[in-house]
């Protein structure tokens, strides 16, 4: 079984979602680190309910981006992490991680990439500019992480309709109902599996 690390910065319902798959979805994976872009992330006291490895990697208290990189590097190699999943995760990952875990870092983002993805575009903000531009289907992708924001190959995606009394809050519950809870778990373990099958051949 590999080691996953989930990166986070909000609630951490994605998270959740992950945790919660392990032993039935997610098989050939196993969560062996939270690492928070800031402290006061709900996400960790998830990890803390499950008994699963957790710190705080914030790129205020680093000089500058390479410092933070390293950090962030350091703990996945101390847990001897196989996989990353960026599970709203608002910090950005630079090269020296993406080239050190190619293909083996993924993303959940909020839409149906193309639409509404890359700079700015996160959280809340997704489902505002989906319903702002009057989109009746939106969605949520998984997609490999690399140097472009929201650039990377897609793994999956899920279409949720959009319905006239939406408001962005009541569509973010949804896509994340319908979707992203879905997927997440489900690609994780399409990418765990694998990279397991790499490790043994």
């Amino acid at each position: 079984m590999i080691n996953i690390a989930v990166l986070v910065s909000g609630g951490g319902t994605n998270l959740q979602a992950l945790i919660d798959a392990q032993g039935t979805t997610l098989q050939h994976g196993r969560i062996a680190l939270v690492i928070a872009s800031n402290e006061n992330a709900y996400a960790l006291q998830r990890a803390q309910n499950a008994n699963i490895d957790h710190c705080v990697v914030s790129r205020k208290y680093f000089q500058d981006q390479e410092e933070f990189t390293n950090a962030l590097l350091k703990q996945l190699q101390e847990h001897n992490i196989d996989m990353i999943v960026l599970a709203g995760y608002l910090s950005v990952i630079d090269e020296k991680i993406i080239h050190a875990y190619p293909d083996r870092i993924i993303n959940i983002h909020p839409s149906l990439i193309p639409s509404f993805c890359g700079k700015g575009y996160y959280g809340l903000k997704v489902h505002q500019a989906a319903l702002a531009y009057g989109v009746k289907v939106t969605g949520a992708t998984i997609h490999y992480v690399n140097e472009i924001m929201d650039g990377g190959k897609i793994i999956l995606q899920k279409a949720v309709e959009i319905l006239p009394d939406d408001t962005p809050e009541i569509l973010q519950q949804r896509v994340m109902k319908e979707a992203e809870w879905i997927l997440l778990p489900k690609a994780t373990e399409m990418i765990a599996k694998q990279i397991e099958q790499e490790k043994t051949k």
